[in-house]
């Protein structure tokens, strides 16, 4: 399938760029607003959708202003005054509604040749991709599967993180494991559904190191607004390092605490999640194998300490509520050995 497959769904993209600019400025505190693409762009395929934003952010303000003009002007030129009982016909005003009609169907030639020509340039990157990753979708969740190498130790299933290098067009295959959501990451590409049953894609590019905040923009359920992820942005050298080193299996440790809280992943939580190297091949949560590798857990939702991923645990419906991941109740002993063996996880 061409990358161009439901890149026609990015036509809606101008009509969200004026909300986007005002939701910007509540967003969290940051040198970028995490998901301001209208004043911010970090890549070939998001810089053409941000001057689009522009021009079409441009033509509403004049529209606006235009008519608004239109409006004080009639307001303070009166008509003269009629008898109410004169039946006269109306004459003039005409040559107002050849120019309205003429510039308007101009302007909105100009800009649907605008939107196809950026269409067109955003559709397929410059060079060819070398990198595939495939993204399925979850409620709520993202699995991230490292797979086009011909070395199976460097391929791997990740969650809610995404590493590229920089400076190269990445494919993405978007698929979706329930119901329909839509990929995004604002300033390095548009959205692109994730349907299930159906493989779509599209790409991006980095052209700075950095973190990019990604999320679902297609309302899935209870936890839509908590379904991100994050788009990590490395040197090609800095990525090969940390692609090696995801493809390892997990490290194995005999502290006699570490070895209880495995036995106790092993019982409470191997059904769901995945350990490589261990007997833990759960496929319906997120692989945990290098776990503290992540910057986040929860899709998003809490930064990744021990704290946070303890709490998260015990406490996820109360994060997260109808989220396929129960709380578990443990005791302090229980607790403490699962913490300390989910740290080994590197």
């Amino acid at each position: 399938m061409r990358l161009t497959t439901a890149l026609v769904q990015r036509a809606f993209v101008g009509t969200h760029f004026i909300a986007l600019a005002a939701a910007a400025t509540t967003a969290q505190a940051s040198s970028v607003a995490p998901l301001n693409y209208f004043l911010h762009a970090a890549g070939p395929a998001a810089a053409p959708t941000m001057r689009l934003g522009w021009a079409l952010a441009g033509i509403s303000i004049t529209v606006s202003v235009v008519i608004a003009g239109l409006l004080i002007a009639a307001i303070v030129r009166k008509r003269p005054a009629a008898a109410s009982d004169s039946l006269n016909a109306e004459v003039g005003g005409m040559r107002w509604i050849y120019i309205g009609t003429g510039v308007s169907s101009a302007a909105l030639l100009a800009m649907l040749v605008y939107i196809l020509i950026t269409l067109e340039s955003v559709a397929t990157p410059a060079t060819h991709p070398q990198l595939t990753i495939t993204v399925t979708a979850y409620d709520w969740w993202w699995k991230v599967d490292y797979a086009d190498d011909p070395s199976p130790a460097r391929n791997f299933s990740t969650a809610n993180e995404i590493h590229i290098p920089v400076g190269e067009p990445v494919k993405i295959a978007l698929k979706s494991a329930d119901v329909v959501h839509a990929f995004w990451v604002p300033q390095l590409a548009g959205k692109t559904q994730t349907i299930p049953g159906q493989t779509n894609e599209q790409w991006i590019q980095a052209d700075r190191a950095g973190i990019y905040r990604g999320q679902c923009s297609q309302f899935c359920g209870a936890q839509h607004a908590h379904m991100a992820f994050e788009v990590v942005a490395q040197s090609p050298a800095d990525f090969n390092v940390w692609r090696d080193a995801q493809g390892q299996a997990a490290a194995s440790a005999n502290d006699s605490s570490v070895a209880a809280g495995r036995h106790l992943f092993a019982e409470r939580c191997a059904g769901c999640h995945t350990i490589r190297g261990t007997d833990a091949d759960g496929l319906q949560a997120p692989d945990l194998t290098h776990l503290n590798s992540r910057r986040m857990i929860a899709a998003g939702e809490v930064t990744n300490t021990p704290d946070h991923v303890l709490d998260w645990i015990e406490h996820a419906q109360a994060i997260k509520p109808e989220a396929l991941m129960p709380s578990i109740a443990l005791s302090a002993n229980d607790a403490a050995a699962l913490s300390a063996y989910l740290a080994t996880l590197h």
